[in-house]
C-alpha cells in the first residue's frame, strides 16, 4: 500500500510531515496551525490517513492536508 502526501511524495513509518492548512480538532477547542510538524508518524490501514502525535495527543490525520518535511 502506497501512502502519499498532498504533493504525491511517498510516506513511510517514522517520517516527519508538516500541516499545510489550519485544522480544527473534533471534540476539542484545539486548532492545529499550518506549519505544525508531526514527527515519527505511523501508517494506518487506510492510505488516506496517518497517525501521529500533534498538540499533545495522538491523532489520525488525513494525508491531503500534509506534506513531507
Amino acid at each position: 500500500m502506497d501512502v502519499k502526501d498532498s504533493n504525491g511524495n511517498l510516506l513511510a513509518e517514522g517520517d516527519s510531515v508538516t500541516l499545510i492548512k489550519d485544522l480544527k480538532v473534533k471534540g476539542s477547542s484545539l486548532t492545529l496551525k499550518r506549519g505544525t510538524v508531526v514527527k515519527n508518524i505511523r501508517l494506518t490501514n487506510s492510505p488516506a490517513e496517518i497517525e501521529g502525535r500533534a498538540g499533545g495527543s495522538t491523532m489520525v490525520l488525513k494525508t491531503e492536508f500534509l506534506k513531507k518535511a
